[in-house]
């Protein structure tokens, strides 16, 4: 994917803002090709292997200077204890997703536009990354790709996915537990509108296969803070169900519930050592992932 392409869900101009940022397991991980991450097969010590030639798409960051002074070549150092990451990124597609209020996009442009950022990174720095697309079920699978230039079909096709139907996050994060079979960075991106028990029970299958998780949950503001003023119909974007309230008067305790329920989300997954992120929609892409990623 040549750095001018610019697509809807990673416009050049992001891309380049993005590019100096990396991102790495917290657990350790395996994988065939050598890269950014440390590996269980090795024990603490860090043991120089070989070196190979930079290539398109290699973070510049692996780049030995020394070398190259020397020599005139971009090297990598490439080490015995570390290995690429295999990462799945997951995106909630049901139809809850489809709502914007406060926020410019909804939230299931929002959700691709930071998946497409993270697989950029991913790519980039010579990791490879798998996307799926869930509702109640796995819905829609891109294969695991390793490179800069192949995630421009992906981009594409995203373009054409839109959000509809009923969302059981719980479901379709047990199945992709079973899907996974090798150890992945799982990267799961929702708003996850399920109780908090049923959410954690997905996402500990995941933990207990042995992967590292990372969650961004994704909000528009208003479903945080409930802006409106008098009397308003909300509707159900998956059971189109319609409720009429008056929205100054239960302000107060919509507020409490809703930081009981982010507080119960985050406790949940905190407490089991996965990486957990409340995004509003309002927020830079750049932001959003700077709270995953490293410069």
């Amino acid at each position: 994917m040549a750095a001018a392409r610019s697509f809807k869900y990673l416009p050049s101009r992001v891309a380049d803002q993005i590019r100096g940022l990396s991102l790495s397991a917290k657990r350790p991980m395996q994988g065939g090709i050598q890269g950014l991450h440390r590996s269980p097969d090795f024990g603490a010590s860090v043991e120089f292997a070989e070196y190979r030639d930079y290539q398109e798409g290699d973070a510049p960051n692996l780049i030995d200077w020394s070398v190259f002074a020397k020599s005139d070549r971009y090297m990598i150092r490439r080490f015995q204890d570390e290995t690429s990451l295999r990462a799945a990124v997951l995106v909630d597609a049901s139809a809850s997703l489809n709502y914007k209020e406060v926020g410019g996009v909804t939230k299931f442009e929002y959700a691709c536009s930071l998946a497409a950022g993270l697989m950029y990174l991913l790519v980039s720095q010579g990791d490879a990354v798998s996307l799926t697309f869930f509702t109640d079920k796995l819905t829609k699978r891109f294969q695991s790709v390793a490179s800069v230039d192949s995630l421009s079909p992906i981009m594409l096709e995203m373009e054409t996915i839109e959000p509809s139907g009923a969302g059981n996050v719980e479901q379709a994060l047990h199945e992709a537990a079973e899907l996974l079979k090798s150890r992945h960075l799982v990267i799961v991106i929702s708003d996850l509108l399920q109780d908090p028990k049923l959410v954690g029970r997905g996402l500990q299958h995941l933990q207990h296969n042995r992967h590292d998780v990372t969650v961004f949950h994704v909000l528009d503001a208003a479903e945080i803070s409930l802006p409106m003023h008098g009397l308003v119909e909300l509707r159900d974007l998956e059971t189109h169900e319609k409720l009429l309230v008056a929205a100054d008067e239960i302000r107060p305790r919509y507020s409490q519930a809703v930081q009981s329920y982010l507080g119960e989300i985050s406790r949940l997954c905190t407490s089991c050592g996965m990486s957990y992120h409340t995004i509003e929609t309002r927020t830079s892409l750049l932001e959003a992932l700077a709270k995953r990623a490293t410069t």
